[in-house]
Formats: C-alpha cells, sequence, structure tokens
C-alpha cells in the first residue's frame, strides 16, 4: 500500500532552439521562464501543467 503519492510533474531539463544552452526547469511553472544566455521564451505557464515551447532533453528524477 502506498501512502504517499508519487508527485505528478517533475524538473525538465530543456534546451534552447536559438543559442543551444541547456537549463532545468519544473515542468508545472507557475510563471514564464526564459533562457538565462539569450533571454528566449521556453516556457509558458498554463495553470496546472506548463506549455513548453521547446525541446525537452530529460526528465529528471
Amino acid at each position: 500500500m502506498n501512502l504517499v503519492p508519487s508527485p505528478r510533474s517533475r524538473f525538465l531539463r530543456v534546451k534552447c532552439s536559438d543559442c543551444g544552452n541547456e537549463q532545468v526547469t519544473f515542468g508545472s511553472a507557475s510563471s514564464r521562464v526564459k533562457c538565462l544566455v539569450c533571454g528566449k521564451t521556453l516556457v509558458e505557464p498554463r495553470g496546472g501543467k506548463s506549455t513548453i515551447l521547446t525541446k525537452i532533453i530529460a526528465v529528471l528524477e
């Protein structure tokens, strides 16, 4: 019996399509996430799950 449910969201490693920078973001980000190098928007908040606007490299656990 599993008393503590596993989280539905994970941390994601994403890659910027403009400059190639990789950074880690939360799958349910509550604010807009921009690339730290070039400033392009990578993640848009949508209430629950976020909209990922770029390529996901890995799902971190």
